[in-house]
């Protein structure tokens, strides 16, 4: 296609993403109370929401700090839910958009990737839910008895999808070092010597990247990676062997000479050569002898 053609095509696909948006943005609206409940559902609240009772890190009261704060989160909570509901849809329209430039091959390992990245982010956004109420109330715990919590509900919502970028982005981490064995950048062999390394820094990524910053966060976080890292070392362990034995020159180091096979081999019996044909200016053809015009 001509740029033109291209430009018009990204922007009737970003037309359709932009569209299915929106209409998944309204149809959350008619649910915003079911959906701010189930994002405030990890905070343990006090009994009534009385500030009274709510001294110490026993429980908490979701608030409002401003006029303006009930309005814009509850728009952020659609727009958030219309992005994650409708995701299928402009996820293939950026594919349809992309898929005809790219190669037999390609494509079936851009399905691959995709197939494999979307259970495992979504096992890490459940992770990051399932443990948030635990968090909460470690954090709580600190507050003294003669404080008292009061959350806003804008921060609990940045604090749940901080949660779950985090550790859904986490459980892909794991999946880029088996597409980069794939690719043929880094062998099984190397990511086992990185052992050490890639634990201590999965501990010290989970104590830095939750926006809990407690021990449990840290180390939930941490050991589902781990876990998924020596899965893939045993997965590219294996694709290594597989490699090796279709070609066995290609674990090769660049300063390795391969195995050559300069045995002379017969290349057979000679076929005849055709009788060439010329005409010579009088327009009488001379046949060649030899593979030599006459002529000539």
């Amino acid at each position: 296609m001509p740029l033109a053609e291209h430009l018009r095509e990204l922007r009737n696909r970003l037309a359709k993403a932009v569209l299915a948006i929106v209409v998944v943005a309204i149809v959350a609206a008619f649910y915003q109370k079911q959906l701010t409940d189930f994002l405030s559902s990890p905070v343990p609240k006090c009994e009534g929401r009385d500030l009274a009772q709510s001294h110490g890190g026993n429980c908490a009261v979701v608030v409002f700090n401003s006029l303006s704060s009930p309005f814009t989160t509850i728009v952020k909570i659609c727009l958030l839910a219309g992005v994650t509901v409708s995701a299928p849809i402009w996820l293939y329209q950026l594919w349809a958009f992309l898929a005809p430039g790219l190669h037999k091959n390609e494509k079936k390992y851009t399905i691959a990737f995709v197939a494999t990245a979307a259970p495992l982010f979504v096992a890490g956004a459940w992770l990051a839910y399932s443990i948030m109420p635990m968090s909460m109330r470690v954090l709580l715990k600190i507050t003294p008895e003669s404080a008292a919590n009061t959350l806003n509900l804008d921060d609990i919502l940045d604090f749940t999808v901080r949660m779950i970028l985090v550790f859904g982005l986490a459980f892909e981490l794991p999946l880029l070092l088996v597409m980069m064995n794939i690719a043929g950048m880094v062998t099984g062999k190397t990511m086992v010597k990185w052992w050490r390394g890639v634990v201590m820094g999965t501990f010290v990524f989970g104590a830095v990247a939750t926006p809990s910053t407690d021990p449990f966060g840290m180390c939930i976080l941490a050991v589902p990676i781990i876990i998924l890292y020596f899965g893939a070392v045993g997965f590219s362990m294996l694709n290594d062997k597989r490699r090796a034995r279709s070609n066995p020159d290609r674990m090769l180091s660049d300063d390795e000479a391969a195995p050559l096979d300069l045995t002379p081999q017969s290349l057979g019996d000679s076929e005849p050569m055709p009788a060439l044909r010329d005409r010579s200016e009088d327009g009488r053809q001379h046949a060649a002898r030899n593979g030599y015009d006459d002529v000539t």
